[in-house]
């Protein structure tokens, strides 16, 4: 990863409200107020400026931190304003200097990030009771609105300037990068004839035609704004279901240790082989049973701490180490205490396990748009059973050996792989299936089987009957088997593999969400590279400086 203002040596995407810069959080019983005021000198590089409430991955990182608080630490909380901290601005969007002057990856990490973050926000009005308002209190250009579009509702305020754009493609020469295009038409319904006009008009619409295209839900004058905002959130409060006296969890520092080429938290792990372009990837199971009260536990609950420790890992690697292609992932500890902290997660239905529960999809969704190759080994030792196993239901490939190692511990037993009805749809990926569904997509026969057999510990050669791993080989074949495979995988090129991956991992319907990340990203990923947007006459690098972009015309 290069960037032409400076690379830090690692971006690190653990934060604490005493740490924020650009955002501030005020709860006020009920319903809280989260304010961006972005720090204009506060960007993650040199080079640029935040000016007009722009933002960086810096400023995202806290958000994505701000909104998994809300839903741990702040359970009684049922309505969240999103509203700026500037006069007649709400967001300017992504920084367009950022972006111009940074490595084609890190723009994509960085719009990849963005969105899950945006869904996020999503998933907490969905699934936690938390209406997300956006109180527009100035324009909202850009990534700008792509943020407000992620909350259920959006007031604009009508002051006779402020408006809702979309400038990206006419100012730019790109695409609105954090799931623009796609909610316009598919959440808000905007008719797709005003969404072009809408998307190829810079300075976008204000009040009564934004209200009547759709795009924002209501228009309000100054003095009557707020008054607007608290009967919206007084309504959201009235219909949520989060619990009115719970006390909420605190998300205490992750504890991560960083030692040379190895990365421990508490239950994970990775090794990094920078020469085999290859990091090995450990989860281990808890080490007691699960608690009767799980909220007692906090953060240490070990389905939680898990969760936080991968999260972590799998956006460390993803930006800070993207020579590393292939992700071996593995497991370690008793399946059978594993499969009952998956009981009682699958079973529990308080505020807090509900919060876990939904954290877990929520990373195992950020690992399946990760582009890297992802390999399951399932060998003596190893806990894919219940949730784990949807580490290796989430691989591209799962290796599984037969047996044991023959020259190993005498006392090893054989592996098995173990799924039950979490596994059947408690942690969706983002087309809207399991794992286990996605896999035998188009195979009723083989999902059946499969469904007949959840609880069951599955040898290796069951599962490879079943269809549950690609290749299963006594200890004669496998590591030579393993070695052949990390190897080819490394010879091949990084990108043909992301698109392979990419169009393999989400069979069936087409969501809001692949959408986002797989037919807009994808567009995007390519665009960034065009030189109409970032050759050295593109858009991109021309902004600012009262030059239009030159354009090569011609259609590819």
């Amino acid at each position: 990863m290069t960037v032409t203002a400076g690379t830090p040596p690692m971006v690190r995407f653990a934060t604490s409200p005493d740490r924020y810069r650009h955002w501030t959080l005020e709860v006020d019983g009920p319903v809280a107020t989260v304010t961006l005021r972005v720090d204009e000198q506060g960007g993650l590089l040199p080079g640029y400026e935040l000016k007009l409430n722009s933002y960086d991955l810096g400023v995202d990182i806290e958000l994505y931190d701000l909104v998994q608080r809300l839903r741990f630490e702040h359970p009684g909380v049922k309505a969240v304003v999103l509203t700026g901290g500037l006069d007649r601005m709400f967001c300017a969007g992504a920084n367009i200097r950022m972006l111009a002057q940074s490595s084609h990856a890190w723009k994509v990490n960085f719009c990849k990030f963005t969105n899950e973050t945006r869904n996020g926000i999503e998933d907490a009005t969905e699934h936690s009771g938390q209406t997300w308002i956006a109180a527009l209190n100035g324009t909202a250009a850009g990534g700008g609105y792509e943020l407000a579009l992620a909350c259920d509702q959006i007031v604009l305020i009508d002051d006779g300037s402020s408006a809702v754009s979309l400038p990206e493609v006419p100012l730019l020469g790109v695409l609105p990068g954090t799931g623009g295009l796609t909610r316009v038409v598919d959440k808000r319904h905007v008719r797709k004839d005003r969404a072009d006009l809408f998307a190829t008009r810079p300075e976008g619409f204000r009040g009564k035609t934004a209200l009547a295209w759709g795009l924002v839900d209501a228009t309000v004058a100054r003095n009557a704004f707020g008054a607007e905002i608290a009967r919206r959130a007084g309504e959201a409060v009235r219909t949520s279901r989060r619990p009115p006296a719970a006390e909420g969890v605190a998300l205490t520092p992750l504890d991560r240790k960083d030692e040379g080429d190895s990365i421990t938290y508490p239950y994970v792990s990775a090794l990094l082989d920078r020469a085999k372009r290859r990091a090995e990837i450990t989860v281990s199971g808890p080490h007691d049973a699960p608690p009767g009260d799980p909220v007692a536990q906090g953060a240490s609950y070990w389905p939680l701490a898990m969760t936080r420790a991968l999260d972590d890992l799998v956006l460390h690697l993803r930006t800070n180490e993207p020579d590393l292609g292939i992700w071996v992932l593995r497991t370690a500890g008793d399946p059978g205490r594993v499969l009952a902290y998956d009981a009682q997660l699958h079973t529990t239905h308080d505020w807090f396990v509900n919060e876990v529960r939904h954290y877990y999809k929520r990373t195992l969704k950020r690992l399946d748009v990760t582009s890297r190759s992802l390999i399951a080994v399932i060998e003596p030792g190893t806990a894919f059973a219940g949730l784990l196993a949807e580490l290796a239901l989430a691989a591209d490939r799962q290796y599984m050996l037969e047996g044991v190692y023959e020259d190993r511990d005498d006392d090893a037993t054989p592996a098995v792989l173990v799924l039950t009805a979490a596994n059947d749809g408690d942690h969706p990926m983002g087309n809207g299936l399991s794992r286990l569904r996605s896999r035998f997509w188009g195979d009723d026969a083989g999902l059946a089987a499969v469904r007949g057999r959840l609880g069951e510990p599955l040898d290796a050669a069951a599962a490879q009957e079943l269809g549950l791993v690609t290749v299963a080989l006594d200890d004669l074949d496998f590591e030579e088997e393993l070695r052949i495979a990390f190897e080819e995988r490394a010879s091949l090129s990084p990108d043909a593999l992301t698109g392979m991956e990419a169009n393999h991992r989400f069979a069936g319907p087409e969501t809001l969400e692949t959408k986002i990340f797989g037919r807009l990203t994808a567009w995007q990923n390519w665009i960034f590279v065009r030189p109409n947007a970032s050759g050295p006459d593109g858009a991109l690098r021309r902004y600012g400086t009262g030059r239009k972009g030159d354009f090569d015309l011609g259609r590819v």
